[in-house]
């Protein structure tokens, strides 16, 4: 097997095609929650600053915490059903953190425009807030399948293809011989 440019073995092409096509169908389905995500989060904007009197960045504010609540169903039970759900509340905290994050990169493009360069036009606002959208959703997406989604371990091919025909456990086997010393 040959060498890639950084000294080590070369993954075989089918093990390259296989993480490609995953990362390809991940990107997909983060894209989907993402883009119902991004038109709940504009669709709320739109309607809390058509309906209220409140400022711009405390109406995409709101838009954004109503968005992150829709955006943790559908990748929690759409794009990484298939990760580790053994810890719940770790994955809920570390989701709230790094979407606290993204809130603020998002609404911090939007508050440098309003604020900054006085670009307050409805238009103005939701081009800034959809600019916004996107830088965070860049972070969103390294943090959560890195640290929230966390993908299960990969169990190890085993030399002994007729393994998985061996039913007795570890646990099984030393009792086994406990036994068998007395």
């Amino acid at each position: 097997m040959g060498r890639d440019s950084s000294g080590f073995p070369a993954a075989p092409p089918s093990t390259v095609r296989q993480r490609l096509s995953r990362l390809t169908r991940e990107v997909a389905k983060f894209g989907a929650v993402g883009g119902a995500g991004l038109l709940v989060n504009l669709a709320v904007f739109n309607l809390v600053r058509h309906v209220t009197d409140l400022q711009v960045v405390r109406a995409s504010v709101i838009a954004t915490i109503v968005a992150i609540a829709f955006n943790y169903v559908g990748f929690r039970y759409f794009t990484y059903r298939d990760r580790d759900k053994s810890g719940r509340t770790r994955e809920m905290s570390l989701f709230l953190l790094f979407s606290a994050v993204g809130l603020v990169i998002e609404n911090g493009v939007l508050y440098t425009a309003t604020y900054g360069f006085g670009w307050d036009s409805p238009l103005q606002s939701n081009i800034f807030k959809f600019l916004g959208i996107a830088v965070a959703t860049l972070f969103r997406f390294w943090s959560y399948r890195s640290w929230v989604f966390r993908a299960l371990p990969v169990r190890p091919a085993s030399a002994d293809p007729e393994s998985f025909l061996d039913t007795e456990r570890p646990r099984d086997r030393e009792r086994a011989r406990q036994r068998a010393k007395v």
